[in-house]
């Protein structure tokens, strides 16, 4: 008989992590928090509830499930290895990061020779959703094993999209990114057209959105990112690129040519260089900016 997933060890309470876990906790679910940056998990635990643990291996003890929400698989693999001896048979492994299928199928294999399993479960919405508990969840793994994580994923999204096998919902992120990337790219780039020829980029966004160049960007961040010079949607412009990275790794195994995602990738990470570390992703426009040799904002650069 499957255990009942009630025990939650929750690993990188980060921009999403966090308010995702958080969500675990109002569902009902007993959480115990672990982060790579100090004490962080310990103010997680002293202002939204829960148990702080002091490493991987301590948020594993005793766990029904573990949930990975890092930045990269290397990290995920690491946390699972310190984790792997805490965990007993028939607990489960939800990995979360936006990671890459390969290394995800390896581990997955690992822990199934303990008797662990493994589903990847990657995001999509953004902070704003993950505070609501409205993600969008892309899901990789075993039928059987879905349904049995199916309480803890709905508790922190709304949307559950079984995309295949596991590593089909890392998989299926990435190319999720992919899309949105060049459709934040190309739209920068006709706001940037635009106001060269004298039209006014409020009023450009406002027509895309009632025409067919509508898109996520033009919906949801030009304005408020954007055009307002904020640039804190709260995705690193690091993890756009790394994303970008594993659409055309998975691109290259499968034989799919694909130039146009190349040199996206290609102008999203000359941005990530030519801008610095800890940008948001956002802050693209910056550098589109410069090559256009003009600015969407009204402040003087």
């Amino acid at each position: 008989m499957s255990v009942p997933l009630k025990r939650i060890g929750f690993i990188g309470i980060g921009n999403m992590g966090w308010p995702m876990a958080a969500n675990l906790l109002r569902a009902g679910f007993e959480v115990r928090v672990c982060d790579a940056a100090p004490d962080r998990a310990a103010r997680f635990a002293r202002e939204i509830g829960g148990r702080a643990a002091s490493d991987a291996a301590q948020a594993g003890r005793g766990a029904d499930a573990i949930v990975t929400i890092l930045p990269t698989s290397r990290q995920v693999a690491e946390v699972l290895a310190e984790i792997k001896p805490m965990l007993g048979a028939g607990a489960l492994v939800i990995e979360m990061s936006s990671g890459v299928p390969r290394v995800t199928q390896n581990l997955a294999a690992e822990l199934a020779a303990q008797g662990v399993g493994l589903i990847d479960a990657p995001v999509s919405g953004g902070v704003p959703r993950a505070r609501s508990g409205e993600l969008s969840i892309l899901v990789g793994g075993a039928p059987g094993e879905i349904e049995r994580a199916r309480p803890v994923l709905q508790a922190m999204g709304t949307t559950l999209h079984h995309c295949g096998g596991i590593g089909a919902g890392q998989a299926m992120k990435a190319l999720n990114n992919l899309v949105s990337a060049g459709g934040f790219l190309i739209g920068i780039e006709a706001l940037l057209i635009g106001r060269k020829f004298g039209l006014d980029p409020a009023m450009m966004i406002d027509v895309l959105n009632a025409s067919t160049g509508m898109n996520n960007s033009t919906q949801k961040k030009f304005k408020q990112f954007v055009l307002s010079r904020r640039f804190d949607a709260g995705f690193g412009l690091d993890l756009m690129v790394k994303d970008l990275s594993i659409a055309l790794e998975i691109g290259r195994e499968a034989g799919a040519s694909a130039p146009f995602a190349a040199l996206c990738r290609e102008l999203w990470s000359s941005a990530a260089t030519l801008l610095g570390p800890g940008q948001d992703h956002t802050a693209l426009a910056r550098f589109s900016e410069q090559l256009a040799g003009t600015t969407l904002g009204t402040e003087t650069e």
